[in-house]
């Protein structure tokens, strides 16, 4: 006897939720005032996750042009080092009239009074 009417209770009250009576009972007033916080609260949610989406793909980009400008970095480096041989250096030089000297550089000794 309690089963079946604890069944009819249980049936009804979602009867009651599923009508949506429950928005309109006098006790409804709570009941929207728990609907809408936490309607903001989904809202807030939402613009959150957004919020950190554009951040993940704003940094999966960066990550592509710091790589990018890593390479670039690198070959521009050792293009450097190509033209700061001291070969090439002769080879430029020689086309502008200057050669190599046989005597080493002396140094100059400079004294503070």
């Amino acid at each position: 006897m309690q089963s079946l009417e604890l069944q009819n209770e249980l049936k009804n009250k979602l009867l009651n939720i599923l009508k949506g009576r429950f928005l309109v009972d006098e006790d409804a007033e709570k009941n929207w005032r728990f609907i809408a916080f936490s309607v903001g609260l989904l809202l807030i949610i939402i613009a959150s996750s957004h919020h950190a989406e554009k951040k993940v793909f704003a940094i999966g980009d960066l990550d592509k042009k710091v790589k990018e400008l890593r390479s670039e970095y690198v070959d521009l480096r050792s293009q450097l080092m190509k033209l700061k041989m001291e070969s090439k250096v002769a080879v430029k030089m020689r086309k502008r009239g200057l050669k190599l000297s046989d005597v080493p550089p002396r140094k100059i000794k400079v004294r503070a009074k």
